[in-house]
């Protein structure tokens, strides 16, 4: 700063002329403005042309299958409650938090109402069976103060007894064969297939809770004939849930 300033620099000879002539100032360049032009707005073609694309995008993509829509079966869970306890026609129906057991029911399968009167002598605690032919159903019975299955021919004939189709059914059999699974939980199951003349009839038992459980699915030669893979997915789709 002192050398821009210094006196000596701006005077340097006395004898020289008093004003020192200075070069002409070079005017600065005008300043140079940018055009912006204002944003268009879009046609109305090429609006339509996206709404278009849009549209064609979504309307080809798969849609999300329902599961519960496509299935051919409803899951049925059942409470096993006492006669005394029971809560009337088909209520226990949608109690799945209470449940004791489950099994698949065929869409369109309509359900029998039990009574207070038919539970407390049988055992039946649920049952469906086919609109279309009334005698091809499943069925589930259960009994009290049973901690362990008896042995398979034992299970059977008791159950024989307070079912006189199923005495029927044996009685006229071509072949009654029986065998014993288990879950992946290791709970025992008896498994019988009855092939007779006129019927055929699945049953699976077990015990939990105290409670001997019964499921069974009959259907007439024909129906069984027809309907044979429906009938083996819906006996053994039968299990108890819960604990044991």
């Amino acid at each position: 700063m002192a050398a821009i300033f210094s006196p000596s620099a701006i005077f340097s000879n006395s004898s020289s002329s008093s004003a020192t002539q200075r070069p002409p100032l070079t005017p600065a360049p005008p300043k140079t403005h940018l055009s912006i032009a204002a944003p268009t707005k879009p046609s109305i073609t090429t609006t339509l042309l996206a709404s278009t694309l849009a549209a064609t995008i979504l309307s080809s993509a798969p849609a999300v299958p329902s599961l519960a829509a496509d299935s051919p079966y409803q899951i049925y869970y059942g409470t096993a409650a006492s006669a005394a306890n029971y809560g009337g026609y088909g209520g226990n129906s949608s109690k799945q938090d209470s449940a004791e057991y489950v099994y698949d029911v065929p869409q369109g399968w309509k359900e029998r109402l039990v009574s207070k009167v038919e539970k407390g002598t049988n055992g039946t605690d649920s049952e469906f069976y086919n609109p279309k032919k009334r005698s091809e159903k499943e069925y589930l019975t259960f009994l009290s103060g049973f901690r362990q299955l008896a042995p398979r021919d034992i299970v059977l004939n008791n159950l024989a007894l307070s079912d006189v189709d199923l005495q029927d059914l044996i009685a006229s059999a071509d072949n009654v064969s029986s065998e014993e699974k288990k879950d992946d939980k290791g709970q025992l199951y008896y498994v019988y297939e009855i092939d007779g003349v006129a019927a055929h009839s699945l049953i699976s038992v077990t015990c939990a809770k105290n409670k001997l459980y019964a499921h069974f699915v009959n259907a007439p030669t024909p129906e069984w004939n027809r309907d044979k893979d429906m009938l083996r997915h819906v006996h053994e789709s039968f299990k108890t849930v819960g604990s044991f």
